[in-house]
């Protein structure tokens, strides 16, 4: 069922689109709302998300291993420069910003993997949608770097469909809830940095959603 992960990547392109569309016929002062609007709602987001989390030194751990590891990879700073290439001032914040709130969370491990192991493309389906709708107020705000983050969609929900017999275990509370809190953490930072608070170089910290179940199994074993 890679279809699922094709059309959730094609809602996010067609959002994105009339967005950026809009964008370009947008005042200054509704643009600058429409700033507030999303940075109050990732804000929102982010606090919820962290809410679900089993064990906060498992998060810390993860947020702690992965921003190493992302720092000494400097993923930002990578992001940055493709934004320069591009003349995309808001590149990283809006590529970063749409690929965490596509992709962490629930429906995308359960739907995926449910796709994958039963053919039931369902949950994908109705989050297509809610990408799509979502992707159009983000790219309102940030333009194409939000229209890339369908690459991530693309890819990340398409492995895990492949690898959907492989990954169900993430769909168990004790690794799911834990990856959803660091995810949480990076989209409340990706809020703060939205409303100009403070800069946390999220993108330095995306390793830690892979550290997340590597630390749960380990200390599983204790």
């Amino acid at each position: 069922m890679i279809i699922t992960a094709v059309i959730n990547a094609i809602a996010v392109v067609i959002g994105s689109t009339i967005g950026i569309l809009l964008k370009r016929g947008l005042p200054e002062r509704i643009k600058k709302i429409l700033f507030y609007a999303v940075g109050l709602s990732t804000v929102g987001l982010g606090i919820t998300m962290i809410l679900k989390v089993n064990n906060f030194l498992i998060v810390l751990g993860s947020m702690a291993l992965g921003g190493i590891i992302g720092e000494i990879i400097d993923i930002e700073n990578f992001l940055r420069k493709v934004g320069n290439s591009i003349k995309e001032g808001d590149f990283s914040t809006g590529f970063v910003a749409s690929s965490l709130l596509f992709l962490v969370g629930p429906m995308t491990i359960v739907g995926s993997i449910t796709a994958g192991l039963t053919g039931d493309g369902s949950i994908i389906y109705m989050k297509s949608l809610l990408d799509g709708i979502s992707s159009v107020v983000l790219a309102s705000v940030y333009g194409l770097g939000v229209m890339l983050s369908s690459l991530s969609v693309l890819i990340i929900q398409g492995v895990i469909v492949f690898s959907s017999s492989k990954l169900s275990f993430l769909t168990q509370e004790v690794y799911l809830n834990d990856l959803i809190a660091v995810g949480g953490l990076m989209v409340l930072g990706i809020g703060l940095k939205i409303l100009e608070i403070k800069d946390t170089k999220i993108g330095n910290f995306l390793p830690a959603l892979f550290v997340s179940p590597f630390l749960v199994f380990i200390v599983s074993k204790f």
